[in-house]
């Protein structure tokens, strides 16, 4: 069963360069960056923005969040901004693609502060009024009453955790919200954003079959918009879920059981008219999440909030290469160090060659169009896919399976590949490791042999 390998997670030009079209689904398409090429790159980035906050914790969930034991609304707002506005400035990008507030439970700030951060941004770089701005939503009556006023803010996209629509399920989970309450947020936000609605389901679910799995989608796809994203649902240690599972509280389906499961739910959204373009995404009518495509094509992004990562190039501090950045876990800690030096960024790693093309492969396979010739050659011009993967007798056998394919198009996972991507991946890295490692070795041979 598919998983997620890596976490990807969150002015000066013009703006005839980016264009944009309204499609009968209402999302926003931009494709400048695959027609202008490199200097994209760096120019661009989008945005995530990180909620810490909770009211309770999921049973789950051993995501970076916290319950807050006061409300400091108003400062967390304005670190908030700082934090952008520092980045911004030190990333040097002229023009923010799009921008998506997650947590956390982000919908628990106010509409203000949601206003306020895209402020920061416009201060700095150039951003549409027509990009995309999501904002995760948890399906409470609370969460439902906001949503006009987060649009009239800002927010034209929303992405909602439904979960589930069985409540015994809900319960089990620690969710906050009723299956009822869930599909009111969904309706109106249908109504607000319409074509503009994601909604998250989770399976794998404790004591949840196949067919009930198939019923329940089925359900779904009847009142839900135009984006779903589906999500296994892993035990990680250290969560409620873990320890009743490990006392024998709780069993979960078995690895055969939510294979099949996840079968199912890509051949139900394909008879609904939904097309997968990743592992876990599934869209109509070409309502794609631009924002998580930009991770998946590995293009610069920023993070700013408490444990936000990013991937940009720090211009603004003589950088020259790509750094993965962490910002600072622990809330308190991070609202103390942006106050004092505008950043809470804890860690700082340079990307080398190899790294970055890691990072290129793991991501690109996740879509269902893989990494087309061009796009590799942006980041690799010395050695293109069939330089790197043709030649190998592994990725041959999964070509040979049917598993993989290679072609004029690019490297890219079949139908039934895509599925078997983790069992995929280790080998396709250790191949990449191999050829940029030889390339090098004979790059230095080579200035050996032939010194200026």
């Amino acid at each position: 069963m598919i998983k997620h390998t890596l976490h990807a997670a969150r002015r000066a030009f013009s703006p005839g360069l980016r264009r944009f079209s309204e499609t009968s689904g209402g999302d926003i398409s931009e494709d400048v960056f695959e027609r202008e090429g490199p200097p994209r790159l760096t120019k661009q980035a989008s945005l995530y923005v990180h909620w810490p906050y909770c009211l309770r914790r999921c049973s789950y969930c051993n995501f970076n969040k916290y319950i807050p034991k006061e409300n400091n609304d108003p400062i967390m707002t304005e670190c908030l901004q700082r934090e952008t506005e520092t980045l911004l400035q030190l990333s040097q990008v002229s023009c923010i693609t799009s921008v998506f507030f997650g947590g956390g439970t982000p919908s628990l700030a106010h509409p203000s502060t949601i206003a306020a951060v895209l402020e920061s941004v416009s201060r700095r770089a150039y951003l549409s009024d027509k990009a995309e701005v999501t904002l995760e939503v948890n399906p409470t009556p609370v969460g439902k009453s906001k949503l006009e006023d987060y649009c009239r803010a800002g927010v034209n996209r929303f992405s909602i955790g439904v979960q589930s629509l069985q409540d015994g399920d809900l319960e089990i989970l620690g969710r906050d919200h009723s299956s009822h309450q869930a599909l009111q947020t969904v309706e109106e936000a249908r109504r607000l954003c319409p074509g503009r609605v994601s909604v998250d389901v989770m399976f794998g679910r404790p004591k949840q079959s196949a067919e009930s799995w198939e019923n329940e989608l089925s359900e779904l796809l009847r009142v839900c918009d135009y984006h779903v994203s589906l999500y296994q649902l892993t035990l990680e240690r250290g969560t409620q879920l873990f320890k009743q599972v490990l006392g024998g509280e709780v069993t979960m389906p078995a690895e055969d059981v939510t294979a099949e499961m996840y079968q199912c739910a890509r051949r139900t959204l394909h008879q609904h008219g939904f097309l997968q373009y990743e592992v876990s995404n599934f869209a109509r009518h070409k309502a794609v999440s631009h924002h998580n495509t930009s991770y998946w094509k590995g293009r610069q992004y920023i993070g700013v909030g408490p444990g936000a990562h990013g991937r940009f190039i720090p211009f603004g501090d003589g950088g020259v290469v790509r750094e993965a950045r962490t910002q600072t876990l622990e809330p308190d800690v991070w609202l103390r160090e942006v106050q004092e030096r505008g950043h809470g960024t804890r860690r700082r790693i340079q990307l080398s060659h190899l790294e970055l093309l890691e990072e290129v492969l793991v991501m690109g396979m996740r879509m269902s169009e893989g990494i087309n010739h061009k796009h590799w050659e942006w980041f690799s011009p010395q050695l293109g896919l069939h330089e790197v993967f043709g030649t190998s007798s592994n990725v041959q056998e999964l070509l040979q399976s049917g598993q993989l394919i290679l072609d004029d198009r690019g490297l890219r996972c079949s139908w039934d590949g895509l599925a078997l991507l983790d069992s995929m991946l280790p080998a396709l890295l250790v191949i990449l490791e191999r050829q940029i490692s030889q390339r090098l070795q004979r790059d230095h041979t080579t200035r050996i042999s032939n010194p200026k």
